[in-house]
C-alpha cells in the first residue's frame, strides 16, 4: 500500500510540475514571483506533498529557488548565468548534431521541419508555451539522433532552464525569428556537412544569446508579485 501511495504522489508531482512550468512560461509567475505551496495545493486539489516534490524538481532544474522561511519563488538569474548556460548547451548540441550525421534520415528531417512549422504556427497564435514545446522537441530529436544516451541525458537537465528564460524574455519580439533560426541546421543535416552543422549551431546560439542579452533585465532587490492570471493557476487544469 505504501508503494502505491508513493507512485500516486510521484504521478501527481509530475503533473503539478508540468502545470507550474507552463504557468512560468506563460508569464503567470514572472522571475522573482513567489509560488505559495498551500495555494497551489488547494487549486490543484492535491495535498501539499506532491506540490512540495514538484517545487524540488523545479529547483533542481534551476527554475525555482526554495528558501527557508520564505518559501519558493521563480529564479531570476543574471544575464551572465544565462549566457554561460548557452555556451554549455551549444557545446552539447554541436556534439549531438555531429553525431546525428551518421544516422539522420529523410524522415527525421521531415520531423524537424514539422517542429519548425509548429513553432511558426504557435508564434502566429501568440502561444509561447506551444512554441517552446515545439522548440524543445526539435532540439530533443536532434540529440536523440546522436545515439549517445549520456549526452542526451545531460542535455535534458539543462534544456528546461534555458527554455524557461528564453520564453519569458521573448515578449514583444518577433517570435517568428525563433523558428527561422532552426532552418539552417536542417539544411546542414540534409547536406550531411559537418562544417555546416557546426556553423548552424553556432549561428543559432549566437543569435539566441544576442537576443536574450538585449532584453534581459538583471535581478531586482524587490519581489514582484505573480501576475493576475497566477491568482488562479487552476485555470491550467486540475491535477488528477
Amino acid at each position: 500500500m505504501a508503494h502505491e501511495v508513493a507512485i500516486t504522489r510521484s504521478v501527481l508531482s509530475d503533473q503539478v510540475k508540468g502545470r507550474l512550468l507552463q504557468a512560468i512560461l506563460d508569464g503567470r509567475y514572472p522571475p522573482g514571483a513567489r509560488i505559495v505551496e498551500t495555494r497551489v495545493a488547494r487549486e490543484f486539489g492535491t495535498s501539499q506533498a506532491p506540490v512540495r516534490e514538484a517545487l524540488r524538481d523545479l529547483e533542481a532544474l534551476g527554475v525555482v529557488e526554495v528558501t527557508a522561511f520564505r518559501g519558493a519563488r521563480v529564479r531570476h538569474p543574471s544575464v551572465d548565468e544565462l549566457l554561460e548556460a548557452f555556451e554549455v548547451r551549444a557545446i552539447l548540441e554541436t556534439q549531438g548534431a555531429v553525431l546525428a550525421l551518421a544516422s539522420v534520415a529523410e524522415a527525421d528531417l521531415d520531423i524537424l521541419e514539422g517542429y519548425i512549422e509548429q513553432m511558426r504556427q504557435a508564434a502566429e497564435a501568440g502561444d509561447p508555451f506551444a512554441e517552446a514545446t515545439a522548440d524543445a522537441a526539435f532540439h530533443g530529436h536532434v540529440m536523440h539522433l546522436s545515439g549517445n544516451a549520456t549526452l542526451e541525458r545531460v542535455w535534458w537537465t539543462l534544456e528546461p532552464f534555458l527554455r524557461t528564460y528564453i520564453t519569458i524574455s521573448s515578449a514583444g519580439r518577433d517570435r517568428r525569428a525563433i523558428a527561422d533560426r532552426h532552418t539552417p541546421l536542417v539544411v546542414a543535416l540534409r547536406k550531411s556537412d559537418r562544417d555546416d552543422v557546426e556553423a548552424a549551431i553556432k549561428y543559432h546560439f549566437d543569435q539566441a544569446a544576442q537576443s536574450l542579452a538585449r532584453v534581459w533585465t538583471e535581478p531586482a532587490t524587490s519581489e514582484p508579485a505573480a501576475s493576475p492570471k497566477a491568482q488562479s493557476v487552476a485555470a491550467l487544469g486540475p491535477a488528477r
